[in-house]
């Protein structure tokens, strides 16, 4: 059974950083990428970054410069390093491992919260 499981979220202040980290186990596929989503209270599930099996990267345009996604293959674990952080990063953060376009595993979510 595939378990997703996040860490890393917290509070921090406004131009501070997190480090979140995302650790899939059970895998007896190939994964074809990994990435981080966002929720923020009201608002639909967004694209933060995801990088494929073969390291190439995708960023929303608003964290572009910001933050920076890396994977270990080895490990099946996925990092997003979030430097420069804003109010309007507040969310909860998803990690997803995609099997195929069509099959995907998601973590239960970790807190990021900025202060102002």
């Amino acid at each position: 059974q595939v378990q997703v499981v996040e860490s890393g979220g917290g509070l921090v202040q406004a131009g501070g950083s997190l480090r979140l980290s995302c650790a899939a186990s059970g895998i007896t596929f190939s994964i074809d990428a990994m990435g981080w989503y966002r929720q923020a209270p009201g608002k639909q599930r967004e694209l933060v970054a995801r990088i494929t099996g073969g390291g190439r990267t995708n960023y929303a345009d608003s964290v572009k410069g910001r933050f920076t996604i890396s994977r270990d293959n080895a490990k099946n674990t996925v990092y997003l390093q979030m430097n420069s952080l804003k109010p309007e990063d507040t969310a909860v953060y998803y990690c997803q491992v995609q099997r195929t376009p069509l099959v995907a595993y998601w973590g239960q979510g970790t807190q990021v919260t900025v202060s102002s």
